[in-house]
């Protein structure tokens, strides 16, 4: 069963070290990987190739779950890439659920879409959407991150009104502390009371989600809430006149080079902003190395020229001490007064990037069988000590 500290520990994830809550990363790179990366060496580019080979090893052994990937980019350059072979046709025939997109069992649609190589983001898509939240208020078509949310929400009426959801913000969305009453992180992924399940079976999951009660003032406690990003997704829609998925293809996408991707739908046809994204490792990357040079791609900044900063400037606590959250992103510190910026969704996808080493790391899977080992402090550190070559043993 999938349980909130399983997806937790083993969400996709995108992982970007700051000093002091501020991303420094290295000087801005000549070559950029809109069209390919560069393929070379780990031992060329200061990595330890043993290291990664054996940690490689120990995921393809089925020890730390189902892994479905590793990809290791040094210095714009590929230095480790594999894939993992995992029957997961096998798999769902012994759970005996029926087919569905968001049966998370069902082969068709999960981890690849539809026999593709395009692996499913899940929680990663909300970091995406907060990205295309920053382009809309640096465009002008969103007033401000103190905005309050349900000022774009006229066609729906809450059958729980109450004045402290007409105060709720677009920042206190972005960090998850909407004081909306929401649960799914203290039970399975497929328990039907899950808040998500409920949503993700409902009609109209904007209404869903504004008839959910509120149970504190915004602002005032976090607590992780899929259904607010999909408020983002509808804000996304009313402001600038585009379906999400539409607006981050032309306003991140295109200048990003990613062109092969699938975007999830709702039954009213709004984008799954907070789990419904399928890219390829590559590409994911490339997503993790413009949040690692704060926004800019080549000579353009594709978000606005703070924004970076902004995501993680005031996190919030969550319910765990070594955790913060941002705009749609986990913070989580390591070594000497450093945080890391991650990124991550159900199932085992994770995409870490240290700025300081130069380093940006994929890991997709699936696991949501059985409680996996592989977690993020794990694979993070795997990368520091891959590239800590002169104190290897």
């Amino acid at each position: 069963m999938i349980h909130l500290m399983t997806y937790f520990y083993s969400i996709p994830l995108i992982l970007i070290c700051a000093a002091n809550l501020v991303c420094r990363g290295p000087d801005s790179p000549t070559k950029w990987p809109t069209t390919s990366w560069e393929v070379t060496s780990a031992t060329s580019q200061g990595m330890n190739s043993d290291s990664l080979a054996a940690f490689s090893a120990k995921l393809a052994s089925g020890d730390l779950g189902y892994i479905d990937g590793m990809l290791v980019i040094r210095n714009g350059m590929i230095v480790f890439e594999k894939e993992y072979t995992n029957d997961y046709d096998s798999l769902f025939k012994t759970t005996g659920t029926k087919l569905g997109k968001y049966n998370y069992y069902d082969p068709a649609w999960h981890p690849y879409y539809n026999n593709t190589r395009l692996h499913t983001m899940q929680s990663v898509s909300k970091s995406f959407t907060a990205a295309a939240v920053g382009v809309a208020i640096n465009d002008g078509l969103i007033p401000g991150l103190d905005a309050k949310i349900m000022d774009y929400f006229d066609e729906y009426e809450s059958s729980t009104p109450d004045p402290r959801r007409d105060a709720m913000t677009i920042r206190d969305v972005l960090t998850m502390t909407t004081g909306i009453q929401w649960d799914e992180f203290s039970m399975p992924y497929t328990d039907p009371t899950s808040n998500c399940v409920q949503m993700e079976e409902s009609l109209d999951w904007i209404q869903y989600v504004i008839d959910q009660p509120m149970a504190f003032e915004p602002g005032e406690k976090y607590e992780y809430n899929s259904g607010a990003t999909m408020l983002l997704s509808y804000l996304i829609n009313k402001t600038t006149g585009q379906d999400l998925a539409d607006y981050v293809k032309t306003n991140l996408f295109e200048s990003l080079g990613i062109t092969d991707y699938y975007w999830k739908h709702t039954p009213t046809g709004l984008t799954d902003a907070e789990g419904g994204l399928y890219l390829n490792a590559r590409d994911l990357a490339k997503f993790g190395y413009l949040y690692l040079y704060n926004g800019k791609w080549k000579n353009k900044q594709i978000l606005p020229e703070n924004w970076v900063e902004i995501t993680h400037a005031k996190p919030v606590d969550t319910i765990w001490p070594n955790f913060k959250y941002g705009f749609q992103w986990w913070l989580m510190p390591y070594g000497d007064n450093h945080t890391a910026l991650l990124a991550s969704g159900l199932g085992g996808q994770r995409m870490i990037v240290l700025p300081e080493l130069d380093i940006v790391a994929v890991f997709t899977g699936w696991n949501i069988y059985e409680m996996p080992a592989l977690n993020s402090w794990m694979a993070m550190n795997k990368m520091i000590n891959a590239a800590d070559v002169e104190n290897e043993s």
